[in-house]
């Protein structure tokens, strides 16, 4: 198949396009500049130079494509409004040409808020944090439409490889700085490895299925605590670890500060039943030495 991935040089993008060329199929990926042009063609991925807000940069690549999926986030734009606008645009192409498309638009996990310690499927009430209380509407509009093959990703919190979020907690002792996490520590995230989640992204693509919504974790229980101690033996961090209030952390992070004290258990067995999903990859704790290492020469690539 002929894939279209938008955000392909990011972290989420990255490796859910070099997941589906592993699997041999043909993968176009939307990057900004020139310089992110050749980082993605490393990985056998063919490079659209362009953006979100220019669907013309994209649009004659992705009409011929059998698969399109977005999974970029733009936050120094509208962020919300750019992600509508351009799902709308996929849908279009999607819903035009002799055989329906794939269109699969990357939510995640936070839209189910705080799970209270319970855990949570694809069925539970969706409680977004104001930051992201825009993208329940959107997977709605992706789920909805007609004449395409829809497919909703709510993955957990990414790790492994270039580091995703996990990444902060490494870069503040590798540069000498304070293990610094936002809230007590007490609380739980829902997470998931890169490659993992690749592999769901593709089983959900090749199944073929429509008008379904996947959550990609993994089952793994630490708390942000215990991960945040791991980092410091991994890093030979000797200092105290700094847990920063929400309220403190939000002059700096605004809404996001409050989506990383989410306490989260978020089930994958509808991936596991309808796509044969199992993750390899069971908790960031397990490896954590691997992960910052992996980390560290992303940082010099």
């Amino acid at each position: 198949m002929k894939v279209f991935v938008t955000g392909a040089n990011g972290y989420i993008g990255l490796n859910v396009a070099s997941a589906f060329r592993r699997a041999g199929h043909e993968v176009w990926g939307l990057v900004r500049s020139e310089k992110k042009a050749h980082a993605i063609a490393m990985h056998e991925i063919r490079p659209v130079v362009g953006s979100m807000q220019h669907p013309e940069s994209y649009q004659t690549i992705a009409e011929q494509c059998a698969v399109l999926i977005h999974a970029a986030v733009d936050y120094q734009a509208d962020t919300f409004s750019l992600d509508r606008r351009t799902m709308e645009v996929l849908l279009a192409i999607g819903a035009h040409g002799l055989q329906p498309k794939t269109v699969v638009y990357t939510s995640g996990a936070w839209v189910y808020g705080d799970t209270l310690g319970k855990t949570v499927d694809e069925g539970a009430p969706l409680k977004p944090s104001p930051l992201i209380a825009d993208r329940p509407d959107i997977e709605q509009m992706v789920l909805k439409a007609l004449g395409v093959r829809s497919v909703v990703v709510r993955p957990g919190c990414a790790y492994g490889r270039q580091g995703g979020l996990t990444g902060m907690w490494f870069d503040g002792p590798d540069k000498g700085r304070p293990l610094q996490v936002i809230g007590d520590g007490s609380n739980h995230w829902a997470m998931v490895h890169v490659d993992d989640l690749g592999d769901g992204y593709l089983r959900a693509v090749e199944r073929g299925l429509s008008g379904e919504v996947f959550n990609l974790t993994d089952q793994s229980r630490s708390t942000v605590r215990e991960m945040a101690d791991a980092v410091a033996r991994v890093t030979g961090y000797t200092g105290q670890t700094q847990f920063v209030s929400t309220g403190e952390a939000s002059y700096v992070l605004d809404g996001f500060a409050e989506c990383l004290t989410l306490d989260q258990c978020v089930d994958s067995g509808k991936a596991a039943r309808l796509l044969g999903w199992q993750p390899k990859h069971h908790g960031f704790i397990g490896e954590v030495d691997t992960y910052f290492q992996s980390w560290k020469a992303a940082q010099y690539a």
